[in-house]
């Protein structure tokens, strides 16, 4: 067994649906009983533990987890199989930091927020249904630093209704100004089964986006953010390793209602990846914590996931954890990598896109398909 580096927790319940939102979101109607929830939690935990496991990453993710009493989680920071080192992340919306404490959230055992700010223009935010303005953005960081936090995240989205490149990078500049320790920039995108895909706005054209994200890209980088994912930019030593763990297809563990997992095994010499996936609705989850889904990852699929996942990452990973995580070899890749080389799309030595090839990673993608 490969021991899971990773834990994500997903607390389901928000203040409101965001139009934009294809993540296993319900609006809070009534009340929530969060001691029967961390009770479900703990019974799919002891459903899924194995000999072994030890989590050197969490992450609380929604939802709106910052939602949750910090008594919850404490009792489940103190129940699992963490690492004392481990790197522990909260999702926070700022238009909820009068409903939570941040030094109760500190004390409890988080160490990395992750604030979903999306934009610093109130116009926008309401475009995007948000359930706050660009002051609650300020407010929430600033209490954050009083409470000791200093690993922070700023979630802002660009590519919005209407958008122009000054405005977009105004929400940047905004976004610096705060000095974070990661920024999460990321394009909006149209998803399925969502508002905006029954009732989609007009987004940038093709070159303004391209010359938001050329001038983005170069505000970051000048300001010290060195880009390590597609959509992820960081201070030295700041990458957040939890989502590291996802894109370099690490094996974690995920409790809560509708959320995933990946567990590995080696059997008879060969690697046996699995996905676990649990209900949807709450009401479901907390009737059954312990019943999952699971579905094994068939060996022609295991070299796109892996893709998928890795060469998101500005530097790729190295072969050997190719070879590692889904039991193939370079050699195995031989022809199409080589045509890719070729295309100026992955670089020779390491797994891993060019500069060109991370704009057209869906064209890569598809030679392994």
């Amino acid at each position: 067994m490969l021991n899971d580096t990773g834990l994500y927790i997903h607390y389901p319940w928000c203040v409101k649906k965001c139009p934009y939102c294809d993540f296993n979101s319900h609006p809070i109607k009534g009340e929530i009983d969060q001691e029967a929830y961390c009770t479900a939690l703990l019974a799919d935990w002891e459903a899924q533990q194995q000999a072994g496991d030890s989590f050197q990453s969490v992450f609380f993710g929604g939802g709106t987890p910052s939602l949750m009493h910090p008594a919850h989680v404490n009792t489940l920071l103190d129940t699992l199989p963490i690492n004392s080192r481990a790197e522990v992340t909260l999702e926070v919306n700022p238009g909820t930091h009068e409903y939570m404490d941040f030094n109760d959230s500190r004390t409890s055992g988080i160490n990395r927020l992750s604030i979903g700010a999306q934009s610093f223009d109130d116009t926008q935010l309401g475009n995007l249904g948000r359930v706050h303005q660009s002051a609650d953005i300020v407010t929430a960081f600033k209490k954050a630093r009083s409470a000791g936090f200093e690993n922070i995240n700023l979630d802002v989205m660009w590519g919005l209704p209407g958008q122009t490149v000054n405005a977009a990078l105004q929400d940047l500049r905004c976004a610096i100004d705060l000095q974070p320790e990661h920024l999460s920039w990321y394009q909006l995108t149209i998803e399925a089964k969502t508002e905006f895909a029954r009732r989609t706005p007009i987004l940038p054209v093709e070159q303004a986006i391209y010359d938001i994200e050329k001038a983005g890209l170069e505000l970051l980088a000048d300001c010290g953010f060195k880009r390590y994912e597609i959509s992820a930019f960081a201070q030295p030593d700041q990458q957040c390793q939890h989502n590291l763990n996802y894109w370099q297809f690490g094996d974690y563990l995920g409790l809560g209602a509708g959320a995933h997992g990946k567990r590995s095994d080696r059997r008879n010499g060969t690697l046996h990846p699995r996905r676990i996936s649990k209900a949807h609705q709450p009401r479901m989850y907390l009737a059954d914590p312990a019943a999952a889904t699971e579905q094994p990852v068939d060996t022609d699929e295991i070299v796109l996931e892996f893709m998928m996942n890795a060469l998101r990452l500005v530097d790729g990973v190295d072969w050997a954890l190719f070879e590692q995580r889904t039991g193939h070899t370079k050699s195995d890749l031989a022809a199409k990598w080589s045509s890719l080389e070729e295309q100026k799309l992955v670089t020779a030595n390491r797994c891993g896109a060019t500069a060109k090839g991370l704009r057209y990673l869906d064209s890569i993608l598809q030679v392994f398909i």
